[in-house]
This record gives structure tokens, sequence and C-alpha cells, in this order.
């Protein structure tokens, strides 16, 4: 004689079980592929937008006589022409323009880089004023600033904020396992049986559970061909309750379920 405490009537367990292979396990701890796309965007915007609130500081525009002035007085240390592009640097700042430009609405600022223009008629003696005076005359466009710092301020904000959502995300989910999430809120303590890997547990298994086989064949055959039902608009089933005291058999059966269908099976605890 069966009794009601004896045999599960219905399907659904929450019981401790073995871990999953540890190469599983090392490979949750690491953001989705999804998130590094989520990242690479995050770089992009953080470096567009770092250049566009702090730019390059470009070199002030001054007049050729003010350029050769300074020339004259030692105070230019590097030059580079191209065409009639003439680009330096002061080796002392140098206030231009001296009052504000009602023109221009330019207002007085210290100028360390500098761009001039040359005149149309040809200077002869810029060349030898420029060598007598020390002037470096480059080859090469003079930077505006290191690109190595350019590039390091641009980035660091966000790779800062995307170390730490790693370093997070591994601690979370090194502490709560599978799904584990930021902090250890909302953390899941399930633990995944692979009909591959584990043992597998039919109903073969299980002794005194011909009432509850023949209400689980149903659930059984919809894991083994879900399109079976679907493509006749059925859903899938929400979930069954499994009834009767500790140690009845409940996990085995639901394992036994897992392993009729040949999919993974999850168990929880708490």
């Amino acid at each position: 004689m069966k009794t009601q405490s004896s045999q599960p009537k219905k399907i659904g367990a929450r019981e401790g079980g073995k871990p999953d292979e540890a190469g599983r396990n090392a490979a949750s701890r690491m953001p989705p592929r999804r998130t590094w796309l989520t990242f690479l965007i995050v770089l992009l915007a953080n470096y567009l937008l770092m250049r566009l609130l702090f730019p390059s500081p470009q070199p002030g525009k001054v007049p050729y006589t003010l350029f050769k002035a300074q020339v004259t007085q030692g105070n230019v240390a590097k030059i580079y022409s191209r065409g009639e592009s003439i680009t330096g640097r002061f080796k002392s700042a140098v206030t231009y323009p001296v009052r504000p430009d009602s023109n221009t609405g330019a207002a007085p600022r210290p100028l360390l880089d500098f761009e001039t223009t040359l005149p149309t008629f040809v200077d002869p003696g810029l060349e030898t004023l420029l060598i007598s005076k020390g002037v470096e005359i480059s080859a090469e466009p003079i930077q505006q600033g290191s690109t190595w710092r350019s590039l390091l301020l641009s980035f660091a904000p966000g790779l800062l904020i995307i170390g730490a959502y790693v370093w997070l995300f591994r601690r979370a989910a090194k502490q709560g396992g599978i799904g584990g999430g930021l902090m250890g809120i909302g953390r899941s303590t399930a633990r995944r049986f692979d009909t591959t890997q584990e043992m597998k547990v039919t109903f073969e298994d299980v002794a005194g559970i011909d009432e509850a086989e023949e209400e689980l064949v149903e659930i059984v055959d919809f894991l083994k061909d879900p399109p079976k039902y679907t493509r006749l608009g059925g859903t899938a089933p929400k979930g069954v309750l499994l009834v009767g005291a500790p140690g009845t058999g409940k996990t085995l059966l639901a394992r036994a379920v897992a392993g009729e269908a040949g999919v993974p099976f999850f168990s929880m605890s708490g």
C-alpha cells in the first residue's frame, strides 16, 4: 500500500548537489561577450567626450612683425615652416593681443605656441637672423603636447571604470556562484548537473513512482522536443510542485525527469 508521503506527485526540486566543472565556473567569472562590446562603445564615447571637453591646445596666431621682434630679442626656441606658414614656440610666454581687439573680440592671453604667415615679399635676412639667435629650425611639425599623455587622459577614466566593473563582477561571481550579482546582490546558489557529465538518472532508478511518472510523461516529452508543442501554439510548462516529506526522493525524481529528457538539471537550496 502506498502512502501520500512516500511518493511525490509533481516535480520541482530545491536541494543541494555537486558543482559543475571548474572550467565552466571560471568562464562564468568573466563578463559576457556582449558586455565587452559595451565596454568598447564606452571607451570610444569617453575618448570623444574628453577630446570635446579638453581639446588639444592650438597655437595662437600672431603678426609677422611680432614674430620677428621676438626672434630679435632671442625669445623664439624653435620654428617649423611649410609654405607661407610658420609655427613655433616661444621660450617665454608672450601676451597677445596687448589689449582686447574690438574687431575680432579676442582677449589678451599668454602664448607659448604660435603661428604666423610669411609676407608676400621676400625677407632674405630672416634665415640669417634665426641662425644668429640660435633658433632651432625643425623639419617636423611641432607637437602641441605629448601624444601618450593625450591618449592617457582620454582613455584613463573609461579604463578605470571597466577595470572596477570586471573586478567586482569576478569577485561577485566567485562568492555567489553561477549568476552571482555585483556585491553579492541577487546571487544564485543554483548548481548545474549536466547529463553528459554527471551520472544519468532515469525513472528506472527511482522506485515507487508509477503514478508520478504518468503525470510527468508530458513534461518529459515537451523537454525532448519543444517545437512539437510550440508549432501548435503551446507554451512551456510553468513548473510543477513535488509534495512529500524529506527523504522521499523529490530531488532524485527531478533528476530523473531531466535524465529522461536529456537536458541539464539545476538544483537550489535555501
